[in-house]
């Protein structure tokens, strides 16, 4: 029997490996790598989409964000009052006017204490910039005095200019704009606290087997972490709040209630709300007393920071955000860029929701159907 020679094995293997159609090229490892690459650019260009058309209708988008997390978090109270007997209208109106009197409540504290010490802290505000300009011409950094003088004069001039006036304008347009939003949060949460187990089933109704229980899920999933996370939040910032502001109250810093209620809002915003607060906080002791009182005040923020970050925030949040450091910050980042401070606001529990609703997917079937009043 004679041996093939290696010319034929080599035409024997290419007409076995059959000719290069479009199937294979699409088939082999390139290809495979292309379709994937195709696939995750289609799926970017479709979310930059609806980021984009969401963000052009964000008076109505942030409102209802902002509802479905305060429905959350108040969801125990209104599963509570029903179990007690009140009906879902009643258990919602005692709910929704108990928060509005403590918020108005809290908003009240903070005008009056603002109210009684803002001669005060004026009058300290001015002898500290006076002290400051004293430095900078007379201290180690000789700063010419007439460079000060030109940078005052050219803030006097941006006052008085048409650009801070249109500013100005820009900033009431900012504040109806806040006030629309206020009354849809309102009212939305409301319709959210009353009605959402139904609003919920409404938007589940074509689906059925699997994608239903897979529904159900997501409800149960997305109510479970918000209001885990914000009364977790909350908790932490109540606890920071009461021990940076003590700590104010003892050293004797003007504006220690308005102050402390700023670090509990700040505490929504993850890694620099804190940071941010305790500049502020230090900056008013700087200003208003000696800067042996604002290292102090460094010193309380930075210890507070600590025992939440190392002790209590782990156990208040370790069912509700399970996310990366890097995480949160990205998500920071984009929710600042997309919009501003609530955006970076509610960026983190989005993404904190996402990541849960990830890992619930294809869990078993629920037996219970999600509350989300």
């Amino acid at each position: 029997m004679r041996t093939p020679d290696k010319s034929g094995a080599r035409v024997s293997g290419a007409q076995s490996a059959g000719p290069t159609t479009l199937r294979t090229l699409l088939t082999d490892k390139l290809g495979w790598l292309g379709l994937r690459s195709g696939q995750i650019l289609l799926s970017l260009a479709l979310i930059g989409v609806i980021v984009f058309l969401l963000v052009q209708v964000k008076l109505v988008v942030i409102p209802v964000l902002i509802a479905i997390i305060l429905a959350s978090a108040l969801s125990p109270v209104i599963q509570w009052l029903r179990r007690r007997g009140m009906s879902p209208m009643l258990a919602t109106w005692v709910t929704l006017l108990t928060a509005i009197i403590v918020f108005g409540g809290i908003v009240t504290l903070i005008v009056v204490a603002v109210e009684n010490q803002w001669t005060e802290l004026a009058s300290s505000a001015s002898d500290g910039v006076d002290q400051l300009i004293t430095y900078l011409t007379e201290g180690p950094l000789a700063v010419d005095a007439a460079q000060l003088e030109d940078f005052r004069d050219q803030g006097v001039v941006f006052l008085t200019s048409s650009q801070f006036g249109s500013g100005a304008l820009a900033g009431a347009a900012a504040a109806g704009e806040f006030f629309t939003g206020l009354v849809l949060v309102l009212v939305i949460l409301f319709f959210f606290l009353k009605d959402g187990d139904v609003i919920w089933a409404f938007f589940l109704k074509p689906f059925k087997g699997e994608r239903l229980q897979r529904g159900r899920r997501i409800g149960t999933t997305t109510v479970r972490v918000l209001g885990g996370y914000i009364r977790g939040t909350a908790i932490v910032a109540f606890v920071d709040a009461a021990a940076i502001g003590t700590g104010l109250a003892i050293l004797g810093v003007p504006l220690a209630l308005p102050l402390a209620v700023i670090v509990f809002l700040t505490a929504f915003i993850p890694l620099i709300g804190a940071t941010v607060a305790g500049i502020l906080a230090a900056l008013v002791a700087l200003v208003a007393t000696d800067w042996v009182t604002a290292l102090i005040v460094v010193g309380i923020v930075i210890l507070v920071n600590q025992l939440e970050g190392n002790f209590l925030q782990p156990v208040v949040m370790a069912q509700s955000l399970k996310l990366h450091p890097l995480v949160i910050l990205v998500a920071l980042t984009a929710g600042t860029i997309v919009a501003n401070i609530i955006g970076a606001v509610l960026a983190v529990p989005i993404a904190a929701v996402a990541w849960a609703i990830a890992k619930t997917w294809n869990e078993p079937a629920l037996t219970r159907k999600p509350q989300l009043e």
